[in-house]
């Protein structure tokens, strides 16, 4: 393959860099470059698939806020089928938790948006919890699920009908700049833009060594989830995705089965993520212990990286220091139910202009996001505020 010169290069093909690119792709000419065979085959294909404008903390629920609109009513021709269904989330918590819920449903926007239930009230919602176990809880009604697949095919057929390119194999080797411009060098041949954005998942700090940017301190940390039988005769259509305040588990209906898992974060390498036994064994105990469900079969298991920095706040923006490079990295388990402002937020930057005010309206402050607030790179920590 010979050398093509584009606008704009995006790395990495997951609903980060897709939905960048889809954006970028209606005033520039981009690429898209897949290190593997298809796009979306890391974190975001391994997704729990959920829109929640209560999950994650200050800034990635105002780019939630803002995403919604599309979520609910897509632009004309962007997917056949509807990009969010009916679930709801249900935060429960034992007696020895009420604080930590009493001080999450504190929080004004979460307080808006939820509805405190009794224990028989959250029982009624989510019938596998054992009487025991809850105490109180908060339910979300407008929480839904997903289709990563339509959302992501979507901002690919819009990349395409704008002339612009998805490269799948095509990883990244080095990265050169040099008289304005940026040399990809690809194991699919080399590329050439102005600019280059780093959407890299869990490999954007090895992209930003290439480049000779300072890493951010990229920490890509392992959550695995599996699948099990769901109680014969049960009608789980209504079921809301049920979460422990403290998230140390999760499980909702999937495919008329459960989805579960323990919401672990173990540090890892970046890597094509496979589950650990000892992890969906905990998942198990954990939801045995918070329900009458008993698992006797796990019919599937899985793995996937969710990458933060310390705050666990994205970082979107340019490199302060490297001309033409930009950062959107850092999403966490939160690039989906983001994609849509955070993608137009993308765009605006990497085109020198002003974040969208709808997106300002729902919360965001673009400092929070900003490359060079944190490059100290150090440990994640997990919280909800």
């Amino acid at each position: 393959m010979s050398e093509t010169f584009h606008d704009a290069i995006v790395i990495g093909g997951g609903i980060a860099g897709a939905s960048v690119a889809a954006q970028l792709s209606s005033e520039l000419r981009v690429a898209v470059l897949e290190r593997e065979s298809q796009p979306g085959y890391h974190a975001t294909g391994r997704s729990a698939a959920i829109f929640s404008e209560i999950y994650g903390n200050a800034a990635i629920r105002a780019l939630s806020r803002a995403s919604r609109p599309f979520f609910f009513d897509p632009p004309d021709g962007f997917s056949d089928v509807p990009l969010v269904g009916k679930r709801g989330s249900l935060y429960v918590a034992r007696a020895d938790q009420l604080e930590r819920l009493n001080a999450f449903a504190t929080i004004p926007e979460i307080a808006e948006a939820t509805m405190r239930l009794s224990a028989r009230e959250a029982r009624l919602f989510s019938p596998l919890l054992r009487e025991d176990y809850v105490c109180a809880a908060l339910h979300e009604p407008a929480a839904s699920d997903m289709d990563v697949h339509a959302l992501l095919q979507g901002y690919l057929r819009r990349l395409r009908a704008h002339g612009s390119r998805l490269f799948t194999r095509a990883e990244v080797l080095a990265l050169e700049y040099a008289a304005g411009n940026w040399r990809v060098h690809t194991s699919a041949g080399d590329f050439t833009a102005r600019i280059v954005v780093n959407a890299a998942g869990a490999w954007a700090d090895r992209i930003a060594a290439m480049a000779g940017a300072t890493p951010i301190g990229i920490r890509p940390l392992r959550r695995t989830a599996a699948m099990v039988d769901a109680p014969a005769g049960a009608r789980m259509t209504e079921w809301p995705l049920t979460i422990d305040i403290d998230e140390q588990f999760y499980f909702k209906p999937d495919a008329g089965r459960i989805l579960l898992s323990a919401a672990d974060e173990t540090p890892s390498e970046p890597c094509d993520a496979s589950p650990e036994d000892l992890d969906v064994a905990i998942a198990v105990d954990r939801v045995e212990s918070a329900t009458t469900l008993k698992i006797e079969h796990v019919r599937q298991k899985w793995a996937g990286l969710r990458s933060f920095v310390d705050d666990r706040s994205p970082v979107v923006g340019n490199d302060p220091r490297t001309p033409g490079f930009f950062w959107l990295g850092a999403l966490g388990g939160y690039g989906i139910q983001t994609a849509p402002a955070m993608g137009r937020v993308a765009a605006a930057l990497v085109l020198n202009k002003p974040v969208p005010q709808d997106v300002l309206a729902m919360g965001l402050d673009p400092l929070s996001i900003a490359p060079g607030r944190n490059r100290n790179g150090a440990s994640a920590r997990k919280t909800s505020g």
